[in-house]
């Protein structure tokens, strides 16, 4: 496969397109327990039946480790955010619904969000008081069993010259309560200062699925907590005034 066609830079990793297939190729210091499972996530997502770019190799590529998928030609929902601005309206229904038929899906096989939260949460700086009250609060969440993309944000959606939507990037994918991947998107959209986007997206969440906003607020400083682990600094101080015990209006 050859590396010339540069579709996409992230830390640690870099999306090359040769023909109709991607290669996400990855830093050598990247673990390889995390590559491997991120290509067994997006592996056992296949098998729901989502549109999803399928795996056809995990290889090395110049000695570094690579996931080869097959190429979506299309946009991403969130560049056609910004070039059709009077079309917002209708690319966030598109978006909540999209994100809907995911949480709809069963995965037995993908990791716990809840075992994941609680790992994260204990990953964290956060003092021991703080730590104590979101590891309570995470285990009186209630534990189901939907298939929860863990980044999802119009980014990660693709929609192709026919109207198809994919989604892409499934390296963080759970299995969990779907009021805690909305609240990881809501902190996404407020993450990127889209705060308008950010409130219009729960609230129709919220009465699509027939969710209490209070319930996703609760998911909040446990999501949050979790996304602080990332090292992104420039998020840290953001992330931190999420990390509270109490309840949101």
């Amino acid at each position: 496969m050859k590396l010339d066609t540069v579709i996409a830079e992230r830390k640690n990793k870099v999306v090359y397109k040769d023909g109709g297939v991607v290669a996400k190729v990855f830093d050598e210091c990247y673990p390889k327990s995390d590559i491997l499972n991120e290509a067994l996530n997006q592996s056992r997502v296949e098998e729901t039946g989502l549109n999803i770019p399928k795996i056809e190799q995990v290889t090395k590529l110049d000695g570094k480790w690579a996931i080869i998928s097959t190429y979506i030609e299309g946009k991403t929902l969130a560049e056609l955010m910004n070039e059709n601005p009077d079309k917002i309206d209708e690319y966030i229904n598109l978006f909540v619904d999209i994100q809907i038929n995911i949480l709809n899906q069963k995965a037995p096989l993908l990791n716990k969000l809840h075992d994941k939260m609680n790992r994260k949460i204990s990953e964290t700086d956060l003092d021991a008081t703080t730590r104590y009250e979101l590891h309570t609060r995470l285990n009186g969440m209630k534990n189901h069993t939907k298939v929860c993309h863990g980044d999802f944000n119009p980014s990660n959606v693709i929609i192709t010259p026919d109207g198809t939507p994919y989604v892409i990037d499934w390296s963080h994918a759970t299995q969990g309560n779907g009021a805690a991947d909305a609240a990881r998107t809501y902190l996404l959209f407020r993450l990127n200062k889209k705060n308008d986007l950010a409130e219009k997206y729960l609230k129709l969440f919220c009465e699509k699925t027939d969710t209490a906003r209070q319930y996703v607020n609760e998911w909040l400083p446990i999501v949050a907590a979790s996304q602080s682990v990332k090292g992104k600094p420039e998020e840290r101080e953001f992330l931190l005034s999420w990390v509270n015990i109490c309840d949101y209006q």
